[in-house]
């Protein structure tokens, strides 16, 4: 039986690992031919082990057949590097209709520890890397007049983690760049929506204070294969009206996220004053405003 993307192609990046590694085998078992796209683990200022890519190539080749994935180890931090990614797959398998945006780092430190260099590390791979990828494939599908982009995003900034300031604002920046693409692209039949997962992967190993049996039961109970699904999903026609969202994963469960609206308002004739505002806005909302809580306060540490 035919797979849901039978005949499409797809670009993942980060797909040496976890949810990007999770994603492309996915894509490919739905029938779509994949550019595996890693930049690899640092080898101690030794350059680069670029053979993570490689090796999904290798098990879609086993689990499949040869000639469904390329493997690529280009920067998406680098314009350059973006459009080099987008030729090769189209060089190689004629057309590109998916991207799944999966690249990633971690820097996590309490913000007033966080040094420029920080901030500016993860920004650049999880935001700049979006952006680069969504524009340089953008042509592509405006002009094909169809395509599907997915953006990974995180419950980080949609809700709050501690010691995360530079990931939180780069996966923010990330929703609010994936709605501005779903809205630019309508016109064109390109779609553009968010993803924020929950499932083990090598960044996840990197945060403190997880202990082994944490860790191990994290790793069961929210696997990276469970959130592919989802990205196949959207990347098919079968979600070709689905568009400016954002969804998550997690375990077995499958989440819709409401966005940014106003909640409350007050009127006053006469305007407002600090001082009208702090007798009337306060207890009027007090009710109402959001609480600082974090992801762990809202999700229960164990899946349905």
């Amino acid at each position: 039986m035919a797979g849901m993307l039978e005949g499409k192609v797809a670009i993942v990046t980060g797909a040496g690992r976890g949810i990007g590694r999770a994603s492309a085998i996915a894509l490919a078992e739905q029938g779509a031919k994949v550019l595996i796209n890693d930049l690899g683990a640092e080898l101690d200022g030794k350059g680069r082990d670029e053979s993570a890519a490689q090796a999904v190539v290798d098990e879609i080749d086993q689990k499949i057949g040869k000639g469904n994935a390329i493997a690529d180890a280009q920067s998406v931090t680098e314009w350059e590097g973006a459009e080099k990614i987008v030729a090769k797959a189209i060089d190689k398998f004629g057309r590109v209709d998916i991207l799944v945006n999966s690249a990633g780092i971690l820097r996590d430190v309490i913000f007033h520890r966080m040094t420029p260099e920080d901030f500016d590390a993860v920004i650049r791979v999880h935001l700049y890397g979006t952006f680069n990828m969504s524009r340089a494939i953008f042509t592509h599908f405006k002009q094909q007049e169809s395509g599907s982009l997915i953006h990974m995003s995180s419950t980080s900034g949609l809700i709050g983690s501690l010691a995360q300031a530079n990931y939180a604002a780069a996966k923010m920046g990330i929703v609010g760049l994936s709605r501005a693409i779903a809205m630019d692209g309508a016109r064109f039949k390109v779609r553009s929506n968010c993803i924020a997962p929950h499932a083990f992967s090598r960044m996840i190993e990197a945060v403190p204070g997880q202990t082994e049996e944490q860790m191990k039961a994290r790793a069961e109970k929210t696997r990276p294969d469970q959130v592919a699904q989802l990205v196949a999903f959207l990347a098919s026609d079968a979600a070709q009206d689905i568009s400016g969202q954002i969804m998550g994963a997690r375990g077995n469960e499958v989440y819709l996220y409401n966005q940014t609206r106003p909640v409350r308002t007050l009127h006053r004739d006469n305007g407002w004053t600090p001082e009208k505002l702090k007798d009337v806005l306060l207890p009027a909302w007090r009710g109402s405003l959001t609480p600082l809580e974090r992801t762990r306060d809202i999700f229960a540490w164990e899946p349905l």
